[in-house]
């Protein structure tokens, strides 16, 4: 959780793509500083960053392979500090889970996603589903039929121990709530076919 402690405070103030795919001048800032404009990034690498559809279904489609939701970790924790993305309090439990999205046959990680779930707010079969690891979770909301809304609210440039990650934050909102807050880190080499 620790990733989104302060983080709205330091995001930009209207979120990124909220209306608009296009962003003339956009830039991706790395907390060095380090810049990357939107534009020198590979187009299709661009369209995951604004798409709120499900990114695992896009990835399918995109390198022709099926996509598996491998999770690396998953636990429950209890918020030390607010996240006012998603309207966690202090104390609040919240489910974490850390998960990789695989090629099916090549076994390429093409993104890494920290997910921050509040799983009271969610439906008892829904959180069953979700606590079993049974399926992703954009696949889950869309075999379940819940409606949800998407919101693109950060979206940036990291270095890792493996290279430059392209990254993007967005909350689910489901029934008029923040239910379901998602960072994903795209490694740029991979997309930029290196």
């Amino acid at each position: 959780m620790d990733r989104y402690y302060g983080r709205a405070a330091t995001a930009p103030i209207e979120p990124p793509f909220r209306c608009d795919g296009f962003v003339r001048d956009g830039q991706l800032i790395a907390a060095n500083g380090e810049r990357l404009a939107v534009s020198e990034l590979p187009p299709f690498l661009r369209a995951l960053m604004v798409t709120d559809g499900t990114v695992t279904k896009i990835l399918e489609a995109y390198f022709w392979e099926p996509v598996s939701v491998e999770t690396l970790e998953q636990r429950f924790e209890i918020a030390r500090e607010p996240v006012p993305w998603l309207d966690v309090e202090r104390g609040d439990a919240c489910l974490i889970r850390d998960a990789q999205l695989r090629g099916g046959m090549t076994g390429r990680c093409f993104a890494e996603a920290f997910s921050l779930i509040r799983t009271q707010l969610i439906p008892p079969d829904f959180r069953q589903r979700l606590i079993d690891r049974e399926i992703g979770i954009g696949v889950l909301i869309r075999d379940s039929g819940l409606e949800s809304y998407r919101e693109v609210l950060d979206i940036g440039l990291e270095r890792t121990a493996s290279g430059a990650a392209v990254f993007r934050t967005y909350r689910i909102i489901i029934a008029h709530q923040p239910v379901i807050l998602i960072t994903e880190y795209f490694p740029l080499a991979l997309y930029r076919g290196e």
